[in-house]
């Protein structure tokens, strides 16, 4: 009973090792992919939208902006944002009335927009 016993432990043991290993593993994949080419993606993206002169009015209390900056993510670090607290003569010069407020070739386009809208507005690949 003596060897029924380690033969069944060297077994467990075994299937818990394989098993942390296929977690590690699929942890790894999951977390790093998306992170490797949609970050890099948006990066791009938000990139030429700076370069074509797309800009967005906002303010970091605003519910909606907070909202607009998470479809971005990191990645919002690369757009033209003017946060209307501390550029208000920009914000009032500009006509800017509610947040967020994207501006492109001098039209205003008021709230959220999905990132396919601003893809296509714009012309910048996502």
């Amino acid at each position: 009973m003596n060897n029924f016993i380690k033969k069944n432990m060297k077994n467990i043991a075994l299937m818990v090792l394989a098993l942390i290993v296929i977690t590690f593993m699929a942890y790894t994949i999951f977390n790093s992919y998306p992170r490797q080419t949609g970050q890099l993606n948006l990066d791009e993206f938000a990139k030429c939208l700076n370069e074509t002169g797309v800009k967005m009015y906002g303010t970091e209390w605003c519910s909606h902006c907070k909202e607009q900056k998470k479809l971005f993510g990191e990645s919002f670090q690369f757009a033209n944002y003017i946060d209307c607290d501390e550029n208000k003569e920009i914000c009032m010069t500009e006509g800017i009335q509610g947040y967020p407020t994207w501006k492109y070739e001098g039209k205003e386009y008021l709230g959220v927009q999905t990132l396919e809208f601003l893809s296509d507005l714009s012309g910048c690949e996502l």
